[in-house]
């Protein structure tokens, strides 16, 4: 069982020590919980922090429920199979996914001043988040990296869903989780604190790890 974000963050940089002080990593963090995992790492390992914003869509009839997820570059990730087997309608997911892009592009200014990315050639790329059920968001997280020419994408998240691992095995150069256990029911399940997190939070991760 994790504490909570911070002993996961603490715990994950020992998986990751050999990436400390590598002039060609950086940790990219999806807000806001893996900000607070991320900022860990970014401290832990002497690694800049970024964050890559996106945003889950949810389905008609539950926004809960995630059939797809937007990247900051409007790219649209679509879960086929639970659109086919409800009917979801391609217009709607277009224009969920117009809504979506403008709430990343205001959290985009909120937490880092700009929308615009800087190609990441030659970088090896440390995604973080505080848990992937079904992945969405870090799916088209993946996606958008990719777009930026990343070298290499490391994914490292605390939880994982066990039915998710070999398929982020496959996305990505290298997966490194700490619990991936069965009966998986949410992320939460394996922390003690998993509260939520607020944008204030997230601003003022950013900013102490800027002034290292």
């Amino acid at each position: 069982m994790l504490k909570d974000r911070i002993d996961a963050g603490k715990r994950l940089a020992k998986l990751l020590s050999h990436y400390k002080k590598d002039e060609k990593a950086v940790i990219f963090a999806i807000p806001r919980g893996g900000v607070v995992v991320g900022g860990v790492l970014a401290e832990e390992l002497s690694l800049p922090l970024d964050v890559v914003v996106t945003k889950k869509i949810g389905a008609p009839f539950n926004e809960e429920f995630a059939v797809g997820a937007v990247a900051p570059d409007g790219t649209l990730f679509v879960y086929e199979e639970a659109v086919n087997r409800y009917g979801i309608k391609r217009p709607y997911l277009e224009n969920e996914a117009k809504l979506k892009l403008e709430k990343i592009k205001e959290n985009l200014i909120k937490f880092r001043g700009q929308e615009y990315y800087d190609s990441l050639e030659g970088k090896k790329v440390i995604l973080v988040d505080d848990g992937i059920a079904t992945g969405f968001t870090v799916k088209a997280a993946v996606e958008f990296l990719k777009k930026l020419k990343a070298e290499k994408i490391i994914i490292a998240v605390p939880v994982i869903a066990p039915d998710s691992v070999k398929e982020f095995k496959g996305i990505c150069h290298e997966l490194y989780y700490i619990y991936s256990e069965e009966p998986f029911y949410a992320v939460g399940q394996f922390y003690e604190d998993f509260s939520q997190v607020e944008d204030e939070e997230v601003i003022n991760i950013l900013k102490n790890t800027e002034k290292r």
